[in-house]
């Protein structure tokens, strides 16, 4: 088959793998139909290389066709239609069972210290081959996929793999009041998403920040009232409390993580753990790790005192200075984690209809062939071409 993989910091290449097979009698294989490209996935791309090997498939936001299954699997037959969460969940473990699903006791891992696998990403989490290939092996297909109708288009329920969950989970963590007021830092396909989900479950001002044009445009076009990230600067709160009769807003939600600009110590230690052997790089990652923590620190800047700022960006350093004095005197709390894909499928499924309260059917920027993938890697790490979410082909 055909695969996306990595073979070095920002670079990846489509070449010729084996197929996937069965292997264990609760496996099934899916023909991939249509999978998402992430703000996460240039993570890997830019800077976690020490945890990865040349030849590693990437993606986890996948869909398809189920092609074959094992002996015990009895809910799916060839030919049904799937989506594939991110986090790999057995469904019945103690975690599983409180809606934990991101914290799996039965994928864990447990020599890392991290929580459930994950498709496509790292040695961190499990180094499981993901779903920018032709074909997926997905472990327990009694209970992990999610079964859609055929019919209406990938877009309408690919992103139930990831962006609807994740989303979703930022906005019930922020604890939005009825009526109530939140800032989403970072308007990418999470934020954009996470905005979307706010206003429809009654948020009376959404605010979002961001700093590239067309992502701003196309939020303001969901009602979003968008602030310039290049305009307002380090006035970015104050701003914000102009908005919100001096307070700021009820809850923050932080979709941007490492990826955040203005801090060129941060950035500069990112590079260096990129460039080191993969052995010292992976030390360093996870014993001095930094983040640029801009976005978090705006977020505890926005905030009004009592809120609750909910974190979905994902951050991946281990010695992260947090302004804990600020933090307690304002009585913030925190909320934040992978997101438990299974836990939000049955909140979200019967938004996904023809009239489309999320705007999913036309959520994609770009679709592109399976063979086009590096090149949507370097144009969405860059932001160019207005790409904000692309679906690859296979």
């Amino acid at each position: 088959m055909r695969a996306l993989t990595w073979q070095g910091k920002r670079d990846v290449r489509v070449e010729t793998v084996p197929d996937p097979r069965i292997e264990d009698p609760t496996d099934i294989i899916v023909r991939i139909t249509s999978t998402g490209v992430c703000g996460s996935d240039l993570h890997l791309y830019e800077v976690l290389g020490p945890f990865l090997d040349p030849g590693d498939i990437l993606g986890h936001e996948p869909m398809g066709v189920v092609e074959e299954t094992g002996s015990q699997v009895t809910s799916l037959a060839p030919g049904d239609r799937v989506v594939v969460p991110f986090n790999i969940s057995c469904g019945h473990c103690y975690m599983c069972d409180r809606g934990l699903h991101s914290q799996c006791e039965t994928t864990q891992v447990r020599e890392r210290g991290m929580g459930a696998s994950l498709f496509g990403f790292s040695k961190l989490y499990g180094q499981v081959p993901g779903g920018q290939a032709e074909l997926l092996r997905v472990p327990f297909g009694d209970s992990l996929p999610i079964k859609v109708p055929h019919g209406p288009a990938d877009d309408r329920f690919v992103y139930l793999s990831d962006v609807l969950p994740t989303a979703w989970q930022a906005v019930e963590y922020a604890a939005i009041p009825p009526g109530g007021t939140v800032t989403v830092l970072g308007l990418g396909p999470i934020g954009a998403m996470a905005a979307r989900i706010a206003r429809h479950r009654g948020a009376g001002l959404v605010v979002g920040v961001d700093l590239v044009p067309e992502r701003l445009s196309r939020a303001a076009a969901d009602g979003v009232k968008c602030l310039d990230l290049r305009r307002h600067g380090k006035d970015l709160g104050d701003a914000i409390r102009d908005l919100t009769d001096g307070r700021g807003t009820d809850a923050v939600i932080d979709a941007v993580g490492m990826e955040a600009h203005g801090a060129p110590v941060a950035k500069a230690a990112h590079t260096v753990v990129g460039m080191l052997p993969d052995a010292l790089g992976e030390r360093l990652m996870e014993t001095a790790g930094l983040d640029r923590l801009t976005a978090f620190r705006a977020a505890v800047d926005v905030v009004r005192r009592g809120g609750t700022i909910s974190v979905v960006g994902v951050y991946g350093g281990a010695a992260d200075p947090l302004p804990m004095l600020t933090m307690f005197d304002k009585q913030i709390q925190l909320r934040m984690g992978q997101a438990n894909v299974k836990r939000w499928v049955d909140d979200i499924l019967p938004l996904l209809t023809d009239e489309d309260p999320l705007g999913v059917d036309r959520f994609a920027t770009h679709r592109l062939p399976l063979e086009e993938g590096p090149q949507a890697y370097k144009t969405f790490q860059a932001k160019q071409d207005g790409m904000i979410k692309t679906l690859l082909v296979p």
